[in-house]
């Protein structure tokens, strides 16, 4: 097959890029910096583009089998300005726009669209339970979770298939897990917050073989949760990664230290949701590592 990657020099388009190639497959890697993509992978076609802007790139997407759409500004690395808010609204929103109208206008159209989006889909709670029929929450990230899957939902017109994940934190060797280890190895670690809110994962490499699964199965189609069967509380998480590092759990970072560095964006580890994939079972998908005891000692082994 031939695959079409955005996002692919990412934390997780990368392991997919690896992984695709392992089978065979051919990549296309659509990426805003050339140079850095071509440096990172070899034996792929790589092609300069401007997400939010139509251009000569969207020919590319002629060919393909499948298109894999991981694009989007970070969310949680800096503070949520209104300038901020709208690149993270615009980079999925029209960035997801550009695809789908590349895809409509091709004379070989893929057969499938497999496109990223998040849990913040369903807003925060500390007491509900949130499967993939559950209603979207009402701040900013569900906004834009709405937004963007609104966007992928027009590649149905051009009968292309569609497969929307909802992501929820992605654990490997690097990402969010390696911004919290150092802490833990200098005996200081501890829970984020009062440690109560909700912490929906799941391993990289789940994630990735989720995403194989929903490019090659015709079956397969709509919103899938991506997290692990096993979301756990915050405190429980921060716990489980001390006694796999050995090291000590007991030193809280409080709410309004990560206020002031991340302002809004703290919401993403101060709340959180409990979000379970009962659709993406429903299929019989295997995860490797469905707790998250196995997934911190797989990564850090």
């Amino acid at each position: 097959m031939k695959i079409a990657i955005t996002g692919a020099t990412g934390f997780v388009g990368s392991r997919l890029v690896e992984r695709l190639q392992a089978e065979g497959h051919q990549i296309l890697v659509l990426t805003r910096n050339l140079a850095s993509a071509q440096k990172k992978f070899s034996n792929v076609q790589v092609v300069t583009y401007t997400p939010t802007e139509s251009g000569p790139w969207q020919g590319a997407i002629s060919g393909c089998d499948a298109v894999v759409n991981l694009a989007g500004e970070p969310i949680a690395e800096n503070r949520w300005t209104p300038e901020r808010k709208q690149e993270i609204l615009n980079s999925r929103k029209l960035g997801t726009q550009k695809i789908v109208e590349a895809i409509a206008t091709s004379e070989q159209k893929p057969t499938v669209l497999v496109n990223a989006s998040a849990i913040g889909y369903y807003g925060t709670s500390e007491t509900a339970t949130f499967e993939e029929s559950s209603a979207a929450g009402d701040d900013f990230l569900a906004e834009v979770c709405q937004a963007w899957e609104a966007e992928a939902r027009q590649v149905k017109d051009a009968g292309v298939r569609l497969v929307i994940l909802r992501l929820g934190i992605v654990l490997g060797e690097g990402g969010a897990l390696a911004k919290m280890i150092p802490p833990f190895k200098l005996f200081a670690g501890g829970p984020l917050g009062t440690g109560n809110q909700w912490f929906s994962w799941i391993h990289r490499d789940d994630l990735v073989s989720l995403m194989i699964e929903a490019i090659k199965r015709p079956d397969m189609e709509g919103v899938l949760n991506a997290t692990a069967p096993n979301p756990v509380r915050m405190s429980e998480f921060c716990q489980t990664l001390g006694d796999v590092l050995h090291r000590p759990s007991w030193l809280p970072v409080p709410g309004f230290a990560l206020e002031a560095l991340l302002g809004d964006g703290s919401k993403l580890v101060l709340e959180g949701q409990q979000v379970l994939p009962k659709k993406t079972q429903s299929y019989s998908f295997d995860f490797q590592y469905p707790t998250v005891k196995q997934a911190i000692a797989d990564i850090l082994s």
